[in-house]
């Protein structure tokens, strides 16, 4: 199974950027998807997670400037990140809970990371 994402880059203070992860691979189903990030010095944290069905959580630090979204029939999913602050520069990883359909087994898979850096 592999994460592969894509859309980071670097943008000024106030930008916006779209990140987009797919899963490929051994998938027989997949339950939430996420997006988490660290910092240069500080531990992992969540940005965003959401279900099969919908269900939205976001990290504490957001205050609505963050949307993700994903598409099932994809394996794919998005992060709309609007407001960009410096604060949020930080390298941001995919993560899904799926199956693995050769195990059948549960998986917690995470990507490589994408580097996201805002500054003017």
């Amino acid at each position: 199974v592999q994460l592969q994402a894509s859309g980071g880059g670097w943008v000024q203070p106030g930008g916006s950027l779209r990140l987009s992860c797919v899963a490929s691979g051994s998938i027989f189903s997949i339950d939430a998807m996420g997006w988490y990030r660290q910092a240069p010095g500080k531990e992992r944290e969540l940005v965003a997670r959401i279900t099969t069905g919908g269900s939205t959580n976001y990290g504490v630090f957001l205050k609505d400037r963050f949307t993700i979204a994903r598409d099932n029939a994809k394996n794919t999913v998005y992060l709309q990140m609007n407001r960009l602050k410096p604060e949020d520069t930080a390298v941001y990883y995919c993560n899904a809970d799926l199956i693995n359909i050769e195990t059948m087994l549960y998986a917690d898979c995470w990507g490589k990371g994408t580097q996201v850096t805002v500054s003017s």
